[in-house]
């Protein structure tokens, strides 16, 4: 995915949207209510932190959810962070210029990440597909971490996969189903994780980040998908006055904690 421009610069050489729309859409393949979810996480951005808040992407990836964010809300500012050094190239390269957005490079792992945020505090902290990665005991150590980085009323919000295991019956049809229009997506051309990344380890500008990307974290997690009660309930524990569930589809939810 790069033009045709003859410069010597990365930036110049690399559609960035292009591989924004590549990332999109394979998120999508997996995901086809992606946009609903970031749609109400925004209006419960707006209702509870305004129209200029200051937000914390966390584990922005390409910078999807900044994105969004500031196509709605022009006065925002956000911060992203991610460890991912191929997704990050590709959120800087994005938003180059840009003095809303700044990106980190932090491991969430890490007990020491908040240290370097910009900010002391942030009026939203926002995250979606991206924290199975962790098992549970990582995760909930790290929710008390964005509980001591959110404002007095200020939100953080979660959106992933959040299984419910009291009805296997019913996540076993949803499952079926979704592969059903999955493999007709395939073979409609319709990239999956694994070629997405095959074509990003062949472009000439992100080929070493992907090398190094596959070194941190291998070929994918194997963390854990407890259920949204799960989540709320921990956050309630790590300092949030209140959390529950304010979306969610047969397989994923979107957990709304306040502080």
């Amino acid at each position: 995915m790069t033009s045709g421009t003859g410069t010597d610069t990365t930036t110049a050489r690399t559609d960035w949207q292009a591989w924004q729309e590549s990332w999109d859409r394979q998120q999508e393949w997996y995901m086809p209510d992606r946009e609903e979810r970031f749609r109400v996480m925004l209006d419960m951005v707006e209702a509870l932190a305004g129209t200029a808040p200051r937000v914390l992407d966390l584990a922005c990836g390409t910078g999807t959810i900044t994105a969004r964010l500031l196509a709605r809300f022009p006065n925002a500012t956000s911060t992203g962070v991610d460890l991912d050094p191929a997704l990050l190239a590709i959120a800087r390269g994005t938003f180059e210029g840009d003095d809303r957005v700044s990106f980190v490079t932090a491991d969430l792992k890490d007990p020491e990440w908040t240290s370097r945020l910009p900010y002391d505090t942030y009026d939203a902290v926002l995250t979606a597909t991206a924290l199975h990665w962790l098992h549970s005991e990582p995760l909930a150590v790290l929710y008390g971490r964005i509980a001591g980085i959110v404002r007095d009323g200020g939100v953080f919000m979660n959106a992933d996969h959040m299984i419910d295991e009291s009805t296997p019956r019913i996540n076993e049809a949803e499952r079926a189903q979704r592969h059903v229009r999955m493999d007709q997506a395939k073979k409609n051309g319709a990239l999956d994780w694994a070629e997405w990344w095959e074509l990003a380890g062949k472009d000439p500008v992100l080929a070493a980040p992907t090398a190094r990307r596959f070194e941190i974290y291998g070929e994918h997690a194997d963390g854990d998908t407890p259920s949204a009660e799960w989540h709320a309930r921990v956050l309630r524990e790590k300092g949030f006055g209140e959390a529950r569930t304010v979306w969610r589809s047969p397989s994923d939810a979107l957990v709304l904690a306040v502080k």
